[in-house]
């Protein structure tokens, strides 16, 4: 185990919230204990971190450890014949899709960017663009080992631990550290998608939408034009896929290799792609963005209205945050927050309807939101209810943030009044309140009660775990 970097400015993913902490790097399953046992007897506090793609603080400390888990990068088992790979904290989703493609596997649940780890995405239990009938990943996991605040290194099933399986999904590192998971992957027929365009003109039509595709589908998800008033309110596009055999792509079997996979480098063949968030960044404020929104619509418009259907890589289509590098960078010094809301299907229409006029009353409109159907889920504090999740994207600036925050908790009534829960991957702004109000007060004693049972001496902590009263 390296020394600390004394005093590290750590950021959140979206760069607008940062603290300072001793970043430690864990090079082994054996130096996490270590880093456990050294803040017990200092009396200090440990949080984990993997690629650092949470959004807000979920891998922050201040003040204390926070422990570098990337390091752990070895797949220790692939069975290439079931689809069965077992792989450290650190290994990141875009190694596991690499390593299973070439053999028709492909992980069953992904987020939009292939930078997270294995570690983290358990730790924030993703969900994507399946979610409707896949879940979250937790529920393709056969098994993880878990080093756990005492030094002691539990390997974890559905049926050895059911409380500690349901547990650590979405626990964001407050009840241990994963080491490595065992993941089923998904088989699927070739490498590439058969992707249809839809283009509902409100919000109450794309729910619909998703309803009346949801059982063809592979995967769905919608944009919503954040700029889109009255009746237009929530008008955007849907993208549809399904896996693509032999008969709907006859170069299935060929675009499973990883040549075929990979995203382009430039953009129309000429402009470097890491140069490209350079160019956004004149783009990136309402007048910008309103132009892209409305013209975003209108390109997809056209295509829903020609019947449009094309392929398109397993990859391309699922890592879209993944086309720009450093897209993020375009926002600014402030960077930017993600506000994201799961609402049961009842009410989703009607409550994401408000909290997107409540954005665009405030002079605060979203530039980016995406809409997707879910299903609810057995894990402790999972965000995953049966109904819809919002997601929706906010530039931060001096000027703004203290503004942009009260929006936000406004936004936690309107989602918790109407049976809805948030997401800890992405807050920034929740409090212990909007927790409670979400989950319950019994299911947060219970995760709380857990804690105390495994982290007696309160070694865990992180600034996310704080900030809503989870520690």
């Amino acid at each position: 185990m390296s020394e600390p970097v004394r005093r590290t400015r750590l950021f959140g993913w979206g760069g607008a919230v940062s603290s300072d902490a001793d970043l430690v790097v864990a090079g082994t399953p054996a130096d996490v204990a270590a880093l456990f046992g050294r803040a017990h007897a200092e009396g200090r506090t440990v949080a984990m971190r993997g690629a650092g793609c949470a959004y807000g603080d979920a891998a922050l400390n201040a003040g204390g450890y926070v422990l570098d888990c990337s390091a752990l990068q070895a797949i220790s088992s692939f069975d290439a014949a079931n689809g069965l790979v077992t792989a450290e904290a650190g290994v990141t989703v875009r190694d596991l899709w690499q390593r299973g493609i070439p053999h028709g596997w492909w992980p069953p649940v992904v987020s939009g960017t292939a930078m997270p780890t294995v570690g983290g995405i358990l730790a924030a239990n993703i969900h994507g663009k399946n979610a409707f009938h896949a879940g979250t990943i937790a529920n393709h996991v056969d098994a993880f080992t878990i080093v756990l605040p005492s030094g002691e290194s539990r390997r974890v099933t559905r049926e050895s631990d059911a409380e500690l399986f349901h547990a650590v999904p979405g626990s964001f590192g407050l009840l241990g550290c994963v080491v490595d998971a065992t993941i089923r992957l998904r088989k699927v027929p070739g490498g590439r998608l058969s992707v249809s365009v839809f283009a509902p003109r409100s919000l109450g039509e794309m729910a619909d939408l998703f309803e009346r595709e949801r059982e063809g589908s592979d995967y769905l998800v919608g944009w919503i034009d954040g700029f889109a008033r009255g009746e237009s309110l929530g008008r955007g596009i849907v993208h549809k896929a399904t896996y693509a055999d032999g008969t709907a792509d006859p170069a299935a079997a060929a675009t499973l290799s990883l040549a075929r996979q990979d995203l382009p480098s430039r953009v129309m063949g000429i402009v470097p792609k890491r140069w490209m968030w350079a160019f956004l960044r004149p783009f990136v404020n309402d007048v910008g963005m309103r132009a892209i929104n409305r013209a975003k619509d209108i390109a997809g418009s056209r295509e829903a209205r020609r019947g449009a259907r094309y392929l398109q890589s397993h990859a391309a289509f699922a890592f879209l945050l993944d086309y720009v590098p450093g897209w993020k960078r375009s926002y600014g010094r402030g960077g930017l927050i993600q506000y994201q809301s799961f609402v049961p299907a009842a009410e989703a229409v009607r409550a994401h309807g408000e909290l997107i006029r409540l954005a665009q009353s405030a002079g605060l409109p979203p530039y980016l939101l995406v809409y997707k159907r879910h299903r609810p889920e057995p894990f402790l504090l999972t965000h995953a209810v049966d109904g819809f999740s919002l997601a929706m994207d906010f530039r931060v600036t001096a000027a703004n943030r203290e503004r942009l925050w009260a929006l936000c908790r406004r936004f936690d009534e309107i989602v918790t009044g109407a049976g809805g829960r948030i997401y800890f991957a992405k807050d920034a702004t929740a409090t212990p309140a909007a927790v409670r109000a979400a989950w319950g007060d019994a299911e947060v004693e219970r995760f709380r009660s857990l804690r105390r049972r495994l982290d007696p001496h309160g070694i865990l902590r992180s600034d996310l775990g704080a900030r809503l009263g989870l520690v």
